[in-house]
């Protein structure tokens, strides 16, 4: 009775305090040590590890963590996968130790998929692995501990709005209380009230989490969303994402499998990204990114002022994937020689760098730029436009060996080792006193008025269906990629002075004509690509727009339509009409 009368004055505190303002201190505050972190390791662990993206002896299409959807699975037969769920190779100390070895700061966990198997004993339901699977224990208390131990935080993943086992909790293609199984039948708002709610509870009270994670808010309106909300003061200084629902914001963003182009500003954000292609384990999933890749996106995150959390899958066994632990440990010894240009920085104050990326850290009287250079420059001169600060000293960050620089018109000029120390980013520490100024460097108009945008010097707007890359360098450098039309790119550039101006698209395909909308300031127009040769380079007017006045604007070209063919664009450029011409 004690403990029930606790709970309830504890859950009445948190009811009263729900809605209790944040002032801009205090969040800063609270969120103090997520911004130090920017490195996290997110885990996806079920009982979808066991068919591991094979059903009925047939590969099924898709992420690994969603085949109960995917192949349509009934739930007495799902359930049956979780006979295999034996845990019986987890060890919560191992993988702390391998979290920390890789440089992360922080872990999340999923407590319950949208399979609805939660990894701890719940009071509210027997489909966990305590009470459903040979495991046989709660699978994330010791886990919590373990990183703990190690002063890395824990959060947890919680699946509030999807549980394809539970009634009412299933959904088929985003549609409300549509399933595939009649034992999917029943009322959201009562799976909400008493599994959603009650889980949610649990695991604020029982681990005490500095991360809860929810996700895919389908369906989830601001009443539905509030009882929820109002559990989160239950963790005093809890962060929480944006997938709740309704108008509760969360306190950060969260782009999956790509990193947005000039990040969030103004909000916290977080790109989460799998080392394959799938968040649950799957068998045949073989397409892992590199080492490199992974640590220059760590980077790209991390410059544009956002955090990276990069995924584990582990095994039905609780085994880490060989390829998984080689990736992790690759980024550990990265980080162990330059982690000062990651921990505690901040986003660079360069818009473009066609050699890597750049992250900061400022001081009272001056601060630490850390160049991440991911292309070296074969002449050997690493060129730092728009610099203005007083620089003070250069090095190489791993080893502390002095660099020559001068300065220049065009900002700072470092002269480079001839070979690249580091594979995957070589960090170049540069101190300078006083303010940190910077002349942004836009494309501008060149001696005969015409602008060149470049692919090099493009934003790519990715999404988590389809991710597009600049390849290459200098003219050859290209978008390709460009397979969806979720994806949009663009450009921003200077103009000096108002005109009309041709504008003209350097690109390779599509292999059927392309249509789509070009957005320059508050116009838009419609541009076609017209087919193309495979692998020949054509030049295409895409029409004539107008610039009113001089300033700064921003170019974007986005697909029309679902047809959207793939091509690789080499750039745009802007040639003046003369005034005469209409």
């Amino acid at each position: 009775m004690h403990a029930m009368k606790q709970l309830t004055m504890i859950t009445a505190l948190a009811l009263g305090m729900a809605n209790a303002a944040e002032t801009a201190a205090e969040r800063d505050e609270r969120m103090a040590w997520w911004r130090e972190a920017k490195f996290g390791v997110f885990i996806h662990w079920g009982v979808y590890a066991v068919p591991a993206g094979i059903h009925n002896g047939k590969e099924v299409p898709g992420i690994g963590e969603w085949i109960m959807l995917r192949a349509r699975i009934p739930v007495a037969e799902y359930r049956a996968y979780a006979k295999e769920f034996t845990a019986s190779k987890y060890d919560p100390e191992a993988l702390a130790e391998l979290i920390k070895e890789a440089g992360a700061r922080y872990t999340v966990i999923t407590s319950k998929h949208h399979d609805g198997f939660a990894l701890y004993p719940s009071a509210v339901t027997d489909w966990d692995a305590a009470d459903s699977s040979p495991a046989g224990r709660d699978l994330l208390a010791p886990l919590a501990a373990a990183v703990r131990q190690r002063d890395i935080r824990f959060g947890l993943y919680f699946s509030q709005a999807q549980d394809w086992v539970h009634p009412g909790g299933a959904k088929a293609e985003m549609k409300e209380g549509e399933g595939w199984d009649p034992a999917h039948d029943g009322d959201f708002d009562d799976f909400l009230r008493d599994i959603a709610v009650p889980q949610t509870r649990e695991i604020l009270l029982r681990y005490q989490p500095d991360i809860l994670w929810w996700d895919t808010p389908a369906w989830m309106t601001t009443e539905r969303a509030r009882p929820l909300a109002e559990l989160i003061p239950l963790r005093p200084g809890l962060i929480t994402n944006n997938r709740l629902g309704g108008d509760f914001p969360g306190d950060t963003e969260t782009p999956e499998q790509f990193v947005p182009a000039t990040g969030f500003p103004g909000r916290d954000w977080e790109a989460c990204m799998t080392m394959n292609e799938t968040w649950g384990y799957k068998s045949n999933d073989q397409n892992w990114k590199t080492p490199a890749e992974l640590i220059q996106t760590l980077v790209d995150c991390v410059s544009k002022g956002g955090n990276f959390l990069l995924n584990l899958g582990p095994t039905p066994e609780g085994e880490i994937p060989a390829p998984s632990i080689e990736r992790m440990k690759a980024i550990g010894a990265w980080m162990s020689k330059n982690g000062e240009a990651i921990y505690g920085t901040t986003a660079s104050p360069f818009l473009k760098l066609d050699w890597g990326r750049c992250t900061k850290r400022l001081s009272a009287d001056g601060g630490t730029l850390f160049l991440h250079v991911f292309e070296w420059p074969a002449d050997g001169q690493l060129n730092v436009p728009g610099l203005r600060s007083k620089i003070t000293a250069a090095s190489m960050l791993d080893g502390g060996a002095k660099l020559e620089f001068a300065t220049t018109d065009a900002g700072l000029r470092i002269k480079l080792p001839a070979n690249k120390p580091d594979p995957s980013a070589s960090v170049i520490a540069v101190e300078f006193t006083g303010a940190l100024t910077v002349e942004q460097q836009l494309p501008g108009p060149l001696a005969d008025g015409s602008i060149k945008l470049p692919a090099a010097i493009a934003d790519i707007h990715n999404h988590v269906l389809a991710q597009a890359r600049i390849d290459g360098r200098g003219d050859e450098a290209r978008v390709t990629g460009w397979t969806r039309e979720l994806i949009s790119v663009s450009w921003d550039f200077q103009a000096k002075s108002p005109g009309r101006f041709e504008l003209t698209a350097s690109h390779s395909g599509p292999d059927s004509a392309n249509k789509g909308s070009l957005q320059l300031g508050k116009t838009q127009q419609e541009i076609e690509f017209p087919a193309s040769p495979a692998g020949q380079r054509a030049s295409t007017a895409l029409g004539v727009v107008e610039i009113p006045e001089a300033g700064t604007y921003r170019i974007e070209i986005k697909p029309k339509d679902k047809n959207w063919k793939p091509l690789d664009l080499f750039g745009l450029s802007l040639k003046p009409v003369p005034s005469h011409v209409r």
